[in-house]
């Protein structure tokens, strides 16, 4: 749920097949998801089994690249409207759309398979499952509500609970801990993806695409939503340590990371400009990473 910038139209005659085809899988998104999965499945894992660090690596990337893929497949003709995407792969020429489509069902067959092979069946199912949701349900949606980033929301944060799972045995299984860790990613994304709607809301209109809460767009409504969201967040956060799965240094360092995410959600709130959504939109993508280490290093040492 981020975004793809470009300023050469130059670019677009010159660009390879192979940089085409990882433009299409968008590398850096899929790699910080990959992230939250594996920085999930060390937090939650008793012993590491490198073969599952493999599968969840490399099987987690091919799944999301694939959904990223089917995304852009399926909104070929919207991107060509924006400035944002109208220089991806596609819209430009430099693939075709039954070349993007072979590209993504490998990946999201193999990614399938690696998972539920190395790690567990039901780590393999929840990353297909991501793949229908955000392609099929997710991305038609934002034409027709604001409600579609709750939709999307859910894969975005599958994730963690993949990541989870794979550290389970047998079929796999979701515990506790896990649903807490889903939900903090869950909720973290309507304050990050509403930030870069803010930035880009003039741009999402062109397409015709609700991506801010209030379809009044960059309204006090949405700047009320997204004060809320955030601040609904701090709490959330704080839960493995509400129930003794994390010590009291990382409840620390995740309550500073939550009182300057709500503070750059405030003056977002007071000022309602594109600058402090940018603020708040860089601000999110500091916050999730350094919360998830503290929860790690939390839970295993109980600190």
């Amino acid at each position: 749920m981020q975004t793809d910038t470009h300023t050469s139209t130059q670019e677009t005659i010159t660009y390879s097949k192979v940089k085409s085809f990882l433009k299409l899988t968008k590398f850096t998104l899929s790699a910080l998801v990959v992230f939250s999965a594996i920085i999930t499945f060390f937090t939650v894992a008793e012993e590491y089994n490198w073969k599952q660090v493999f599968a969840i690596c490399v099987g987690g990337f091919l799944v999301t690249a694939a959904a990223n893929g089917f995304n852009q497949i399926i909104e070929k003709d919207l991107d060509k409207l924006m400035n944002r995407t109208r220089l991806r792969p596609i819209p430009t020429g430099n693939l075709t759309t039954n070349q993007a489509f072979i590209f993504c069902a490998i990946f999201g067959v193999l990614g399938t398979i690696l998972l539920w092979v190395f790690t567990n069946p039901l780590s393999g199912i929840i990353g297909f499952v991501s793949i229908v949701l955000y392609a099929l349900v997710y991305t038609p949606l934002k034409r027709v509500t604001p409600f579609s980033v709750f939709i999307g929301a859910i894969p975005g944060a599958l994730p963690t609970l993949i990541g989870a799972i794979a550290a389970s045995e047998g079929f796999g299984h979701v515990t506790f801990f896990a649903i807490l860790l889903f939900c903090i990613q869950f909720f973290w994304q309507f304050p990050h993806f509403w930030a870069i709607a803010w930035v880009s809301h003039d741009d999402y209109q062109k397409a015709g695409f609700f991506m801010l809460p209030s379809k009044g767009g960059r309204d006090k409504s949405s700047r009320s939503q997204i004060l809320v969201y955030t601040l609904s967040l701090f709490p959330i956060a704080l839960t493995p340590f509400v129930f003794n799965f994390t010590g009291w240094v990382s409840a620390s360092v995740v309550s500073c990371m939550g009182l300057v995410f709500i503070i750059q959600a405030y003056n977002l709130y007071k000022s309602g400009t594109i600058d402090d959504a940018r603020k708040l939109m860089f601000g999110s993508f500091l916050y999730l990473p350094v919360v998830q280490v503290a929860l790690m290093i939390g839970h295993k040492f109980l600190i």
